[in-house]
């Protein structure tokens, strides 16, 4: 991905237009319902950029009255950027991915909490925590093995009337200490 194409994938709202077909394909209509709070004619300038970019592809085209609508999902060649292009970034531009990907964590779970007659995280199997493990690096890129061993089954399971689509989210970074500076703010 060169830097232009980079620059493009960060954007807010082709961002999220990424983050709503991570895993998916759908069409603008569907995509206009997820993101309802951006304009239309907004929205396929986005997906018009992101499809000649190749990021996203057409996967079908369906005839609805007199017209053809078609059906996108990620181009898995450009779907993710590699670790020597995340290595080009600055600080600003790794803030605004993370953001991103939180802003979706938090746009799925109000999606989920909302379309709940009664919330019951445990017959749902939701949950969320935080943890600190203290590993070394080799003990990092083992247990990241191990999780990436024991997922690959699950993730080549086909859709089917007995499966509900689960979200399964993963953040990993250091546990730095706070600055100084930030503690005395915090103080004052």
């Amino acid at each position: 991905m060169n830097q232009s194409t980079v620059n493009l994938v960060l954007h807010p709202i082709r961002m999220r237009i990424l983050m709503a077909l991570a895993g998916h394909e759908r069409t603008v209509g569907q995509l206009g319902e997820l993101l309802a709070d951006v304009p239309q004619a907004t929205l396929y300038r986005h997906i018009k950029l992101l499809a000649d970019s190749g990021i996203l592809i057409v996967v079908s085209e369906n005839p609805v009255r007199g017209t053809v609508e078609k059906v996108y999902t990620l181009d898995a060649n450009h779907a993710s950027l590699r670790p020597d292009e995340l290595d080009q970034l600055d600080a600003d531009s790794h803030m605004r991915l993370f953001v991103g990907f939180i802003a979706s964590l938090l746009d799925d779970y109000a999606r989920y909490l909302a379309g709940s007659q009664t919330i019951d995280l445990v017959a749902d199997g939701v949950g969320y925590r935080k943890v600190i493990l203290n590993l070394s690096r080799s003990e990092l890129v083992e247990m990241s093995q191990t999780l990436n061993l024991a997922l690959k089954p699950y993730l080549a399971l086909p859709t089917a009337p007995e499966r509900q689509a689960r979200l399964f989210s993963t953040v990993l970074m250091p546990d730095l200490p706070a600055q100084e500076n930030d503690e005395e703010q915090d103080e004052g």
